[in-house]
């Protein structure tokens, strides 16, 4: 395994960072904006699926029951 001193695994650090492309505040903004909606929508589209199930199950136990 190749070993490094600390001060080059700094500066190696550094170099790589520096390549980084970061994201802007509006990029930043607007993703999080779509993940926030995306996970109302899956939320609701969850909690219809689980009232349908419900009572599908409530309605064959009344019945059966």
């Amino acid at each position: 395994m190749a070993r490094t001193n600390p001060f080059q695994f700094i500066q190696q650090v550094r170099s790589e960072v520096s390549k980084v492309t970061w994201p802007t505040r509006r990029e930043v903004m607007l993703t999080s904006g779509m993940v926030i909606a995306l996970t109302a929508l899956v939320a609701v589209f969850f909690s219809l699926v689980d009232l349908a199930i419900r009572s599908g199950l409530t309605g064959i136990l009344g019945v059966f029951g």
